[in-house]
């Protein structure tokens, strides 16, 4: 699926793994956040993180009717942080991101919280 927008000098088109890719590195620069995790992660390997490359795993876009989207970003904290601070992060980062890099805005973001690492173990 794709999100469209219409300009003066034609028509652009954004696909999911693009949109995915600024929803998942704006996630990532967050303290509190190890990394993305699979929204699949039954499937996937549970414990595994992804890279930079597969951001798309753990993030999923849904477009309405009215051409309003809505993104789940799938995460990896950080044991200790306050969950519901670091999300609340997450959605104002990402809406601001979406807004500034790609020129849509998000209804809503939801977030997962996959797993919480212990880290320095």
């Amino acid at each position: 699926m794709t999100v469209k927008i219409n300009t003066k000098d034609g028509q652009i088109e954004l696909t999911d793994d693009v949109i995915a890719t600024v929803v998942g590195s704006a996630t990532t620069e967050i303290f509190g956040v190890v990394g993305m995790a699979s929204k699949s992660a039954l499937k996937d390997n549970f414990q595994a993180l992804l890279g930079r490359e597969n951001y798309a795993k753990g993030v999923v876009i849904r477009t309405n009717a009215s051409g309003d989207i809505a993104v789940d970003v799938y995460t990896v904290m950080s044991y200790g942080v306050k969950i519901s601070e670091v999300s609340k992060n997450i959605q104002e980062r990402v809406k601001f991101h979406l807004e500034n890099q790609l020129g849509i805005s998000a209804e809503m973001v939801n977030v997962y919280i996959q797993n919480i690492k212990v880290l320095g173990e």
